[in-house]
């Protein structure tokens, strides 16, 4: 990878991102809780939720990631609150389809992972970014099932 590659992979927008990441911390009582590792990288992000009605009610996730990892967490932590199982697993696949295909980045609210498109050339780079997104939907389940 050369200077300018990572340059440009992180950038001043995805640095700004893995800095300020909402909802930083634990649940005292979750209904749900995942945690993920990328094997590769040895990232972590675990997520606690409380749902209401179908719907994210309480979220907290705990982010040991690199910058993308944490860019990624903090995107989701924006948008998290008030979504469903459906709208996290479909915006799961389109992250997913954006970085393994080259499809375009998923739809609003969670639009702001357009800033991790240029993460698509570095494939050892693609599970960290994963980890919060598939936690959410894991701890989602998890509750659902309870």
């Amino acid at each position: 990878m050369s200077d300018s590659d990572l340059i440009r992979l992180y950038s001043e927008r995805i640095l700004a991102l893995a800095a300020d990441i909402p909802h930083l911390g634990r649940l005292p009582a979750p209904q749900g809780t995942a945690r993920k590792r990328s094997p590769l990288c040895g990232s972590v992000v675990t997520v606690d939720v409380v749902l209401q009605d179908g719907r994210v009610a309480a979220f907290a996730q705990d982010v040991k990631a690199c910058a993308l990892g944490q860019a990624a967490a903090a995107i989701l932590g924006a948008v998290a609150p008030g979504r469903s199982r459906a709208e996290v697993e479909a915006a799961r696949a389109a992250l997913r389809a954006m970085l393994k295909e080259g499809a375009p980045p998923p739809a609003a609210p969670f639009d702001g992972f357009e800033v991790l498109v240029p993460a698509r050339e570095y494939k050892n780079r693609h599970a960290s970014i994963l980890l919060a997104i598939d936690a959410l939907a894991e701890a989602m389940a998890q509750a659902e099932a309870a």
